[in-house]
């Protein structure tokens, strides 16, 4: 009996066991899905290429819906993104957005390609970078970003079929021709455009634009072509292409200069006429002349932020964070733009617009700020706590302050009194923006002290050299946001009896988050080459806000 009770023992033991096997279960991780059968159709007619888009056609397209997905043009859209220019008013909406690269083979797996929206004669005025891929069967899918603001669309395209070669019974499989200008696809039928802009340019000199089945070359703003078609040379005198100038020229043989019709000024090259507009550190501001406007009612990307009159112009006030304001990073600059659109109002307006002079009025709006700044501050902040304001090619101004904090909490910088630090004090400091936009991060490059507010002071002592901890005595806080940055270090002061003063000087570097190659992504990199850090310190020198002294109590 006690044997039989044994083996039933065991028996219960080895089945508990296989019980508690059989319920572990290892989680499989679902697979990644091929962008080629698993992506959204693009087959709005109104997106061809030779859909022309007109004034009954009511409200142009605008993308805004397309976001991050992968997507096929099939249908009445076309076959495929067009690889060449588009001219504006196409596609269903106002700026055409093509693809500016040849399409990839399927053995090329996914590539990047740029993304261009054509407008006001500029095949190329936005861009933006997008992903393709060549799928079996002989299709395309894109990932394709929204764009930045409306109108804007992507564009299909029918493609040509390819002529088969009658070898008249002599070969056994026919060859297929395309025309010139155009390559055979994955498909081994249809002929697309080729980009003779990838090779070399196209021999261009400066701009190489691709067209169907041909590109041409083009100048910059006050240049031209030669005669050959591809070398650019510099405009002599309003009497070769009006000198270049966007309205009126004026002068006599050489001597030439643009001029604009009231209400309107010249932009930076000096040829083109823009209309007024101011870059401020957390705004922008567009005053448009009224005989411009007319009869049309003017609003931005988000039609809710409209123009108001003040009887000369149209004045529109919007936030770097409102109104559908886009900021990007785009090499060294901070760009942020929106569009004014102006349509023909419903009913006369009461400041007396009866009439109207153009059906649409159509502003692409820019404004331009750099990515470095360079602050200083003494251990104690100006009580005028004026911020750096740096100017973006005459355009705008990105400020941030260099802050003196009582604790670290961080919430309460020293404002109406000085602080009186001791030696044996901590020090808490950050860098802080005057405006807080989504999208950007900030990277402390370096901060060094003086014993005066020289920034090329010999006597210097880096806290942070290369975006690395020079000082192990530094503390860095985990901060709010991708912008601010907070600090704690010992006081400390100079050697020497006549040293009883310290400056901080720290240089801020903004990046865009989601750019996983930029200066900000890399963080500490001691690696950094001595003629680019020699070269920025040389272009932030006329870029300085200097403030303090205080007096270090050394209890003596």
């Amino acid at each position: 009996m006690l044997g039989s009770f044994s083996l039933v023992k065991n028996m219960f033991q080895v089945l508990l066991w296989a019980s508690c096997l059989v319920i572990r279960i290892t989680p499989v991780l679902p697979m990644a899905l091929d962008p080629c059968s698993a992506y959204i159709s693009l087959n709005e007619p109104w997106r061809n290429t030779d859909h022309q888009l007109k004034e009954d056609d009511g409200q142009p397209a605008c993308d805004n819906h397309v976001d991050g997905e992968w997507y096929r043009f099939t249908g009445m859209a076309g076959d495929a993104m067009p690889t060449f220019c588009i001219h504006e008013n196409h596609c269903g909406t106002h700026a055409p957005i093509w693809l500016n690269g040849n399409h990839p083979q399927e053995v090329d797996g996914i590539v990047q390609r740029q993304a261009c929206a054509s407008f006001n004669g500029n095949c190329c005025l936005w861009n933006n970078t997008v992903e393709v891929k060549a799928c079996p069967g002989g299709y395309y899918v894109y990932h394709l970003t929204k764009p930045s603001v409306c109108f804007h669309a992507y564009c299909g395209h029918f493609y040509d079929i390819c002529d088969v070669v009658d070898c008249q019974g002599t070969c056994s499989n026919p060859e297929c021709m395309c025309s010139e200008g155009t390559i055979l696809g994955p498909d081994q039928q249809t002929c697309l455009d080729e980009n003779e802009c990838e090779k070399n340019n196209g021999g261009c000199s400066e701009i190489c634009v691709n067209l169907k089945n041909s590109y041409r070359c083009e100048c910059g703003v006050g240049r031209v072509l030669g005669s050959d078609g591809k070398t650019c040379e510099d405009i002599e005198g309003c009497q070769n292409k009006n000198g270049g100038c966007s309205h009126s020229c004026r002068g006599y043989g050489t001597t030439y200069q643009c001029e604009c019709p009231r209400g309107l000024v010249l932009s930076e090259d000096n040829h083109t006429c823009q209309v007024p507009m101011r870059c401020q550190s957390n705004a922008i501001e567009v005053n448009i002349p009224k005989d411009l406007v007319g009869g049309l009612e003017v609003f931005l990307t988000n039609t809710s932020c409209r123009g108001v009159s003040n009887g000369t112009h149209i004045n529109i006030y919007f936030s770097l964070k409102t109104c559908g304001t886009v900021v990007d990073v785009v090499n060294d600059k901070i760009i942020a733009s929106n569009l004014v659109t102006g349509l023909p109002k419903q009913m006369p307006g009461s400041n007396g617009d009866i009439i109207i002079r153009t059906s649409k009025l159509l502003i692409p709006v820019t404004c331009e700020f750099p990515r470095l700044y360079t602050i200083s501050e003494g251990y104690v902040p100006n009580l005028r706590n004026s911020p750096l304001e740096i100017m973006g090619r005459s355009q705008g101004i990105f400020p941030f302050t260099l802050e003196i904090f009582k604790d670290n909490e961080f919430e309460e910088p020293y404002r109406e009194t000085l602080p009186t630090l001791k030696l044996r004090d901590l020090l808490y400091f950050g860098i802080e923006p005057l405006v807080h936009v989504n999208g950007l991060e900030t990277l402390v490059e370096s901060c060094f002290a003086t014993p005066t507010d020289k920034i090329d002071e010999i006597l210097k002592h880096y806290l942070i050299r290369d975006g690395c901890v020079s000082d192990d005595s530094v503390k860095q806080y985990t901060s709010r946001d991708h912008l601010t940055k907070h600090f704690q270090v010992p006081v400390f002061k100079f050697v020497g009896k006549d040293h009883q003063v310290v400056f901080l000087h720290c240089r801020v570097l903004v990046c865009g988050v989601l750019d996983e190659q930029s200066r900000c992504a890399q963080g500490c990199n001691r690696r950094m080459r001595r003629e680019a850090r020699k070269d920025q310190e040389t272009h932030l020198q006329n870029h300085l806000l200097t403030s303090g002294p205080i007096i270090i109590d050394r209890e003596d």
